[in-house]
């Protein structure tokens, strides 16, 4: 009789022990722990000042936890940080992690094409990129997954001409092309109308539906857990304060979390989940030309 080896366990996407961090003396994060398994889709639920941005940027390793701490970050089971020093191939790391920002992180006089094909810089030669000159097979990628997020239309305009939705529906096709495991999203519907709200987080969903994307997003607004997140970690004061099904979220219990603060979680209506998105037809063999971008 064969016998089959035991599949070994697989380690979460996201790891999170101790974690603190002081801002001149103030504390913005108090020994925050938690896990994160892949494929999971959770929302980071606080109102201002939980200190949603801050875990995430910590996670990213844009900001490093108090010097001699005993925090830890981990992501795709690879040292993030420890005690408050960087991981030095932080750099391997951070190309398997999107981070979608609130102000979209565009660049506004760039064609929407260029600031998606951001996300490839990570496996192009410097030269390409100081001459802007991408492959055809990444100029298709970005076209694909402009396609994907329903703003192909658009990729040959100046960033600035798009809406606030478009923006953070770009800012994902970047996060398509850099072909991410983990995404970010900090605050990403904050700044923007209902609808586009409704859009952007139906889109994370579909990318955690269907490619197996894990996604982390930082909200305030407690109806879009609902709608798209199954669990749900709120902080409060730099705390953890839940960490469960977002459905155990009972208004007594988010009253007893939350009190006076309740109402800013209460704001937005609640949404309703969008069906997907259309997928993008049948790209060209090479994409077009533009004096600002040149496939090669």
């Amino acid at each position: 009789m064969k016998s089959t080896a035991p599949t070994a366990p697989t380690e979460p996407a996201i790891v999170v022990r101790d974690l603190h961090k002081h801002f001149s003396g103030k504390p913005a994060l108090r020994g925050v722990s938690l896990q994160v398994q892949r494929g999971e889709m959770v929302a980071l639920l606080g109102a201002s000042g939980s200190g949603k941005s801050t875990l995430l940027r910590h996670l990213s390793g844009l900001h490093k936890a108090d010097a001699g701490s005993t925090s830890q970050v981990q992501m795709q089971g690879r040292p993030v940080q420890a005690g408050g020093k960087l991981a030095p191939d932080l750099r391997r790391t951070r190309a398997r992690v999107a981070t979608i920002f609130q102000q979209f992180n565009l660049v506004d006089r760039l064609p929407v094409m260029t600031n998606v094909l951001a996300g490839a810089l990570h496996r192009l030669p410097l030269w390409r990129v100081l001459l802007a000159r991408f492959p055809a097979e990444e100029v298709n990628r970005a076209l694909a997954a402009l396609g994907r997020v329903g703003i192909e239309a658009c990729a040959w305009q100046r960033a600035s001409t798009l809406s606030g939705g478009q923006q953070q529906r770009a800012a994902i096709s970047r996060a398509l092309v850099q072909g991410a495991e983990i995404v970010l999203a900090d605050e990403p519907i904050a700044s923007l109308d209902p609808e586009s709200s409704r859009r952007v987080m139906g889109l994370l969903a579909e990318l955690n539906r269907e490619l197996g994307v894990t996604v982390l997003v930082s909200l305030h607004q407690i109806d879009y857990a609902f709608a798209y997140c199954p669990r749900t970690v709120a902080l409060r004061q730099g705390r953890v304060v839940y960490d469960g099904p977002t459905e155990g979220l009972t208004a007594e219990r988010l009253h007893e979390l939350y009190g006076t603060q309740l109402g800013e979680l209460l704001a937005a209506p609640a949404p309703a989940p969008q069906p997907a998105p259309h997928q993008a037809p049948p790209l060209p063999a090479s994409g077009p030309r533009t004096p600002a971008l040149h496939a090669a």
